[in-house]
């Protein structure tokens, strides 16, 4: 409980977190969250007590919709509508479904970025993402963020309503607030684990970061 009380203190006071967070909460997108690098690189920016930033590569949006039918259409900044695409209903041995599944997920970008252009953002339906890995169906985005490489990435949050914030971590964050970077102990994936710690370069821009040998 205390470390998400951190969390949520350290989110609230990043003005631009904060905005992309109303962003994604004013379409209303079914379990809606931003996870990874958002969440992680900033409790590792707490660590290091910079008091500006680190710059986001992306921001990484994560919605469940199990039915692949988010709302028809959602406003844009200036208070106009975009249709968004609504494919057949979604089969993992369905190629016909992709393409409009991907339509949906950009349109879902392009309203985004109307209301924070400066964020590069990237949005993915998880009750698809099974299908990359040979996965069961995931049951939600708890369980769809379980498998994600690093137990440090695997964090998402949202803005509610009443402005508190619901933070994913099914792992806990004890990791996270440690400082480490350590693989998916649910989900192990070595050769993915040291590609991407290679070509993050985490451990130059964050060095105080203690690396867990998969």
């Amino acid at each position: 409980m205390q470390d998400l009380k951190r969390l949520g203190d350290i989110i609230k006071r990043d003005p631009f977190r904060m905005r992309c967070l109303r962003a994604l909460r004013a379409l209303d997108l079914p379990q809606g969250y931003i996870g990874a690098g958002f969440v992680r690189n900033a409790i590792w920016d707490e660590l290091h007590a910079r008091a500006t930033p680190t710059p986001l590569n992306d921001i990484d949006v994560i919605y469940f919709s199990g039915e692949i039918n988010p709302p028809q259409s959602v406003a844009s900044a200036d208070n106009t509508l975009e249709s968004v695409p609504q494919p057949q209903a979604y089969s993992p041995n369905s190629a016909a479904a992709k393409p409009g599944l991907k339509a949906q997920e950009q349109a879902i970008e392009r309203e985004l970025a109307r209301m924070v252009p400066q964020a590069n953002w990237q949005v993915k339906n998880q009750a698809r993402m099974h299908v990359a890995h040979a996965h069961a169906p995931y049951q939600n985005c708890h369980d769809a963020i379980s498998y994600w490489i690093e137990r440090e990435t695997c964090v998402a949050v949202r803005l509610l309503a009443n402005d508190d914030l619901d933070i994913l971590a099914p792992f806990g964050l004890e990791a996270n607030f440690a400082g480490t970077i350590s693989i998916n102990p649910k989900y192990p994936r070595p050769e993915v684990f040291k590609q991407r710690l290679a070509s993050k370069n985490w451990l130059t821009v964050w060095p105080l970061l203690t690396l867990v040998s998969p």
